[in-house]
C-alpha cells in the first residue's frame, strides 16, 4: 500500500506559485471576507482579483486561452484563496467543475467557444447535476431533453448550483432517454441568457455566504444540438469522471480553510495570557495545535497525491485509481478541516464563538465540504468500491 501514495512534492514553480496566490489574497481577499459573509454577497473584489491576475481559471489549456496549469496548481491557488475566504476560492473551483465536462468531453468546435472566454475572465462556469429529489442519486434526475429539429428542448430544475445567477455558462445533466437510467443522460451547455432559464432566491446558508446557491429553471430552453457535451447518452460518465477530478479540489478548499484557522490560532494563543503566561506555554493547548497541524499535514499530502493522479489520468494514464484517491482526499481533508476549525473555536474560548474573529466563520465554511460534491457518507461508499 505504501509504494502506491507516491506522496507528490511540489515543484520550486508551484511553491512561488503559492507565493504569489497568498500575498494576493492577503491584500485583496482577505480585507473583505467578513463583510461578504456578513452581508452575503458575492465577493467581486476577488473575482476582480482572481482576473487580474489570471488566477480564475488556471486549469484552462493554453490552447484556448488559459494557463494551462496542472492539477496540483489548480489545488495550491484554491487552498490560499480558501485559506482566507472560503466563498472566494469557489470561483476558481466551481470553474473548474463546471467547465471540466466540455475540457473531458467536448467538441473542438465547443471547447473554442466556451473555453476561451472562461480564460479571458469574461464568463464563469457553474454545474448543474444535482436536483430537488435527485441527490446523492444523481442518475434519479428528472430534468429532460428532448430533439427537436436540430435544437434540444430542456426543462427541469436543478438544486444546489454554486454561483448560480452570477455565472455565465452551465454544464447541465438531463435526460434524454428515460429507458436507459444513467445511460440515456446527456450533458449541455446552457446559457444564462437562453430564454427560458431563469433563478430561484438565493439560498439562506450556513456558510460560505459569498457564493449563492440557487436553483437554476429550465422552461422550455431550447438550444441548438451542437452544445450538446460529447455523445448522446454519455452525459451521466462525464459527470463522474469530472467529480473525479474536481472532488480533489473540494479538498484543497477544504484544506486552505483548516489552514487559516490554524495559523489564526497560533497567534492568539501567543498573544492572549491567563494565570501569567500565554495559554500557548501550556500543554493542553500545545496538544491541540499539534493534533491541529498533524491533520493538516495528512490532509494535504493526500490531496497532493490525488492531485497528482489527477494529472496523470488527464494525460492518459488508465493506471491511476483516481476515483478512489480523490475521494479519499475530499472525505479526509473536509472531515479534518471540520475538527481543525472547531478546535480554533474552542482556543480562542469565548472570542471565536464571535464574529469580531474569523475561525468561526471558517468552522461554519467548513461544514459544507463535508457535504457538496457528494457527502462524506457517499465518499466512504466510493471509496469501499474502488479499494487500491
Amino acid at each position: 500500500m505504501a509504494s502506491d501514495f507516491d506522496l507528490y512534492r511540489p515543484s520550486e514553480e508551484h511553491e512561488m506559485l503559492r507565493d504569489s496566490v497568498r500575498a494576493l489574497a492577503e491584500a485583496k481577499i482577505a480585507p473583505h471576507a467578513a463583510e461578504v459573509d456578513e452581508e452575503a454577497r458575492f465577493p467581486q473584489e476577488a473575482r476582480d482579483a482572481l482576473v487580474a491576475n489570471d488566477l480564475h481559471a488556471v486549469h484552462v489549456p493554453e490552447a484556448f486561452g488559459g494557463a494551462g496549469a496542472d492539477a496540483l496548481a489548480t489545488v495550491i491557488v484554491i487552498e490560499e484563496v480558501a485559506r482566507v475566504c472560503g466563498s472566494s476560492s469557489l470561483i476558481p473551483a466551481v470553474n473548474k467543475l463546471g467547465s471540466l465536462p466540455v475540457i473531458l468531453s467536448a467538441s473542438e468546435e465547443l471547447k473554442k467557444r466556451y473555453l476561451t472566454p472562461l480564460a479571458k475572465g469574461d464568463a464563469m462556469f457553474s454545474y448543474c447535476l444535482s436536483e430537488p429529489d435527485a441527490g446523492s442519486d444523481a442518475g434519479g434526475m428528472k430534468t429532460k431533453a428532448v430533439r427537436d429539429g436540430d435544437h434540444w428542448v430542456l426543462d427541469g430544475v436543478k438544486r444546489w448550483i454554486t454561483n448560480a445567477g452570477v455565472s455565465d455558462y452551465y454544464t447541465v445533466m438531463a435526460v434524454t432517454d428515460a429507458e436507459k437510467r444513467t445511460k440515456g443522460i446527456s450533458a449541455f451547455v446552457v446559457e444564462k441568457d437562453d430564454p427560458g432559464v431563469s433563478f430561484g432566491a438565493p439560498e439562506k446558508k450556513l456558510g460560505i455566504k459569498g457564493s449563492p446557491t440557487r436553483e437554476v429553471y429550465l422552461d422550455n430552453v431550447r438550444i441548438p444540438a451542437d452544445r450538446m457535451i460529447g455523445a448522446e447518452g454519455t452525459g451521466f460518465a462525464t459527470a463522474m469522471k469530472t467529480l473525479d477530478h474536481t472532488r480533489i479540489t473540494i479538498a484543497a478548499q477544504a484544506l486552505g480553510i483548516a489552514q487559516g484557522a490554524l495559523d489564526y490560532a497560533k497567534g492568539y494563543v501567543q498573544e492572549r495570557k491567563q494565570f501569567g503566561k500565554p495559554i500557548g506555554d501550556f500543554q493542553g493547548v500545545q496538544f491541540m495545535l499539534a493534533d491541529m497541524a498533524m491533520k493538516i499535514e495528512a490532509a494535504r499530502q493526500l490531496t497532493y497525491a490525488a492531485a497528482a493522479r489527477s494529472e496523470r489520468v488527464a494525460e492518459g494514464s488508465e493506471k491511476e485509481d483516481l476515483t478512489f484517491f480523490g475521494a479519499a482526499a475530499k472525505c479526509y481533508a473536509s472531515d479534518a478541516a471540520m475538527e481543525v476549525t472547531t478546535d480554533a473555536v474552542q482556543l480562542l474560548g469565548g472570542y471565536g464563538y464571535t464574529r469580531d474573529y474569523p475561525v468561526e466563520r471558517m468552522m461554519r465554511d467548513a461544514k459544507i465540504t463535508q457535504i457538496y460534491e457528494g457527502t462524506n457518507q457517499v465518499q466512504r461508499i466510493v471509496m469501499a468500491r474502488n479499494l487500491p
